[in-house]
């Protein structure tokens, strides 16, 4: 097909970078005006396709953006106040770094030369903000600025995907030129490996007496649930979530599925030790946090990886076959290969296996923990695998989740089945302050589904003025905030890490947070829960009502 002839005709900046993110496809920008920003809040209403939404400060304005971009796998926009505005957002850009969100995020500047005064707000944006995005610049012609927002969709879509950043001085924006506006450009990265490559993993994976699957979050991205199943059928092998939880990963209820193992070196050194092929698809070769002296890979463990992220390949432990390449266009090629390489033999053990598999898998071990627990369902306070439990049996089945509950993800990630593509997503960079704004997001990104945002209370606290645009846009969010009264996580740490129990500074009382007056202060409806019998009922209405609510659970507080 031929290129379009140019279309040149007189914009501003401020109506062409409007103009240029909603030909890229953008449909939410999420924004906290300031003054450096009033050249594109001028023009906002003259772009009814492009919805504005407001955050109350600057981590909610980009987490907001982070939660529609994982939710939705669409690139969107997020506007900044200058250098406060970036600064307030660094915690969560860091967090759409790590996950790969395909945001533009901008914030305005001063006027070009004005800066060399040292006014208020001002600094280096562009330097501020290289660390944690894959590309950032600074307009300085309206010439530039189509190829600039261009190339910045561009490289946010690209494989890897992530953040990129612009900053927009006001005088670019004010200016007025006769331009080009462009085209979209994406890159396709739906790559497979070469066939001499295909043939060697085949071998070696039918080689393996006792193969492992680990399945990260390029295998939702790449929709390829149905190829990775297939062959985990073929092998008989067992197929675990990556440890970090960026999406589903792979279907938790899946016959073969063995869950999320966690992040502890011990646990995963354990599951390793009884296999001695990985094979790692678009995961992270381990993502860990506290430091062990426990190795968690066997130095006899083979590892074959296969990534669109060339950084992680033998990041850190060497792999037999490393691939760049997309996850489900190489298993479209691998499998024929291992099918017409399977014997007889090889079939029986596998099935063997695949028994072994089933007889302890997710949902095996959901049902004996559900057993382990029935005891506890009357325990005041309440027990937080008693919530998840509960939680797990109302949700309907068209439920988007968002998860930040820390000290309560062990019950979640054991008891709340995980399923499709896009339907959950979790604290993906370890910093706290995603999940109500993160869940803002994954409601515009999916217009009409309820979604259900579980969370503790020390990390509501980081993002708690959210509630309002929730409110503002009547989004259909319940809020389960598993209330434990504080810093439980790291009392734990500090008694398993340290051997002490002076916990200062790690208990939310004297007073205590009122998280219901907090949520009805924001406008949105809240309800204090004490009592495990009317835990169905409550999280049944809130979600029933499609209104934004939040549910302040009262659990266990842990060590005192």
């Amino acid at each position: 097909m031929a290129r379009a002839q140019p279309e040149i005709r007189r914009v501003t900046g401020r109506k062409a970078f409007l103009e240029l993110l909603v030909s890229e496809g953008v449909t939410h920008l999420f924004g906290n005006p300031g003054t450096t920003e009033l050249a594109i809040m001028e023009v906002v209403p003259d772009f009814p396709q492009l919805t504005y939404v407001l955050g109350l400060q600057e981590s909610i304005v980009l987490g907001m953006a982070d939660g529609y971009a994982r939710a939705s796998g669409r690139l969107t926009a997020c506007n900044l106040h200058c250098t406060p505005g970036l600064g307030h957002a660094m915690g969560a850009l860091y967090t759409a770094h790590m996950s790969g969100s395909p945001i533009i995020v901008t914030a305005g500047q001063y006027e070009i030369g004005h800066g060399l005064q040292e006014p208020l707000l001002y600094e280096d944006l562009v330097s501020i903000a290289r660390p944690l995005v894959k590309w950032a610049v600074e307009v300085t012609r309206i010439e530039d600025l189509p190829r600039i927002v261009r190339r910045a969709a561009k490289i946010a879509m690209a494989a890897p995907t992530g953040p990129v950043f612009i900053s927009l001085p006001g005088s670019v924006l004010d200016q007025e030129a006769d331009i080009d506006l462009g085209q979209v450009t994406r890159v396709i990265a739906a790559t497979r490996p070469d066939d001499g490559t295909l043939d060697a993993m085949a071998e070696r994976l039918l080689a393996a007496r006792a193969p492992l699957i680990l399945a990260g979050r390029e295998v939702a991205q790449d929709h390829a649930f149905a190829e990775v199943a297939e062959l985990g059928l073929l092998l008989g092998a067992p197929i675990a979530q990556e440890p970090v939880a960026h999406n589903v990963r792979f279907p938790s209820d899946h016959p073969l599925c063995i869950g999320d193992p966690g992040r502890s070196q011990e646990k995963l050194r354990a599951l390793f030790d009884q296999h001695d092929l990985l094979l790692s698809l678009g995961a992270d070769i381990l993502k860990l946090s506290a430091y062990s002296t426990v190795e968690p890979m066997p130095p006899t463990l083979e590892l074959l990886h296969v990534s669109l992220r060339s950084w992680e390949l033998g990041k850190n432990y060497p792999a037999e076959i490393a691939v760049q390449a997309d996850v489900r266009e190489t298993l479209r090629a691998l499998l024929p290969r291992l099918g017409a390489r399977v014997t007889p033999e090889y079939a029986q053990q596998a099935a063997l296996r695949a028994r072994a598999v089933r007889a302890n898998n997710w949902s095996v071990r959901r049902e004996t923990l559900r057993a382990h627990i029935e005891p506890l369902a009357s325990q005041q306070p309440i027990d937080a695998r008693v919530l998840m439990n509960i939680l797990s049996e109302v949700l309907p089945a068209d439920v988007v989740l968002v998860e930040e509950a820390l000290t309560s993800t062990p019950a979640f990630n054991a008891l709340v089945a995980l399923t499709e593509q896009r339907t959950y997503v979790g604290m993906a960079s370890g910093g706290l302050g995603f999940c109500v704004p993160g869940a803002i997001g994954a409601a515009l990104a999916n217009p009409g589904r309820p979604v259900v945002a579980v969370l503790g209370d020390g990390s509501s606290l980081y993002a708690i003025q959210g509630l309002w645009t929730a409110a503002h846009f009547r989004l259909p969010i319940t809020y389960v905030l598993a209330n434990n009264q504080g810093y439980r996580i790291i009392k734990e740490r500090l008694l398993a890490m340290r051997h002490s129990r002076r916990f200062v500074g790690m208990d939310l009382s004297d007073p205590a947070p009122d998280f219901v007056a907090i949520a009805q202060g924001f406008g949105v409806s809240a309800q204090r829960l004490t009592d495990p019998r009317e835990l169905a009922s409550a999280l049944t209405q809130a979600i029933a009502s499609r209104t934004p609510r939040l549910l302040d659970v009262v659990i266990d507080r842990g060590p005192l």
